[in-house]
């Protein structure tokens, strides 16, 4: 699962010129045109559209599983990481803390602003395979990969603003000539620190980076797919509250009595029907919530194992190794070494 790296067209390729804007729904930025519409395979849940598919992305990042794997990739890197839907006209990185300075301050002005809109609608069609990889025409890295339902693309994960070289000052200097052209005036010392701050990254760290997104981005799938079927296939109300609550609590001791007194069912009926609507015992759903969450920590190579075990809620080291093991087919450790060589 290599990600591919398109470099610009031609060393002296012609920047993204602005194009007339459309009225905008808000912060006066154009809209690109939607993306085709995927196709699903019979048997696969169907993809939504429109305002459902909003839906569902919003879903995937109001999730526990996308806000931690977020925070942990931002904490590990230093940059941006963005769902947007299909058909999303605002730009990706947009009021994220990890945000570009110098792209944030494109986002000012409506012709830098359609030039970045283009520059990301292009990233987008070209990810519907691969992970696409391009440089803007500022010479900032900026990649997409798409995340799917069956064979239905409903969003992409997009990250870069990133430099594999430091600046050069010449090339500062034509990246502000470039925004003069496009009629858009902001200061030359303001211009050249932003450019300038721009995070430098080695390029084969960047695609190591790349390739884990890429095992995220499957997972996503996956979720998207598990809150597709509950969407269709309503789950109890008792069962919802009690997944919430573990959710929110699996870091804690959490005994069975108490999640079945916020299901609101003894705890005979609570196991029996748990296990009938998720597949799964209580004991192992816990388990399986609390492996996932130290799957995600172990991209962080600042954390000890010993910390994630105690972090995720299991009690000793050697009951989380011998969990992870069962569910993971290799221990904490391999896991680590294995995305590390990936």
């Amino acid at each position: 699962m290599n990600a591919t790296l398109v470099q610009p067209e031609s060393a002296t390729a012609a920047p993204l010129p602005p194009v007339n804007l459309r009225p905008a729904p808000r912060h006066g930025h154009a809209q690109p045109a939607a993306a085709p519409a995927p196709f699903a395979r019979p048997g696969d849940p169907a993809v939504p559209a429109g305002h459902e598919n909003h839906q569902l992305v919003d879903a995937l990042i109001a999730s526990v599983t996308f806000r931690e794997y977020q925070r942990a990739f931002r904490d590990a890197t230093g940059l941006p990481l963005t769902l947007r839907p299909v058909d999303g006209w605002q730009l990706a990185h947009s009021g994220d803390r990890q945000q570009n300075a110098f792209c944030a301050l494109m986002g000012r002005s409506n012709a830098s602003c359609s030039a970045c809109l283009q520059m990301q609608q292009r990233i987008c069609d070209r990810a519907a395979e691969a992970p696409c990889t391009l440089k803007c025409a500022f010479g900032i890295t900026e990649t997409a990969m798409h995340v799917k339902v069956g064979q239905g693309i409903i969003g992409y994960l997009q990250t870069g603003q990133v430099f594999f070289k430091a600046p050069t000052p010449q090339q500062a200097q034509r990246a502000f000539k470039q925004l003069g052209e496009w009629g858009v005036h902001l200061d030359e010392a303001e211009v050249t620190q932003c450019y300038n701050a721009t995070p430098v990254v080695p390029q084969a760290e960047y695609q190591a980076q790349v390739r884990l997104l890429q095992f995220f981005a499957e997972q996503l799938g996956m979720l998207a797919n598990q809150i597709m079927l509950q969407q269709n296939h309503a789950e109890p109300e008792q069962i919802t509250r009690a997944r919430r609550f573990i959710e929110s609590n699996y870091q804690e001791d959490i005994s069975l009595s108490s999640v079945a007194r916020q299901a609101g069912m003894s705890s005979f009926y609570f196991c029996k029907t748990f296990k009938k609507v998720t597949g799964m015992n209580y004991t192992k759903y816990v388990t399986r919530i609390r492996v996932e969450k130290a799957k995600e920590l172990l991209l962080n190579q600042n954390y000890r194992i010993s910390e994630i075990a105690f972090e995720v809620g299991f009690q000793s080291l050697t009951h989380f190794n011998r969990a992870f093991r069962v569910i993971a087919c290799q221990s904490p450790t391999e896991f680590r070494e294995h995305l590390s060589r990936n």
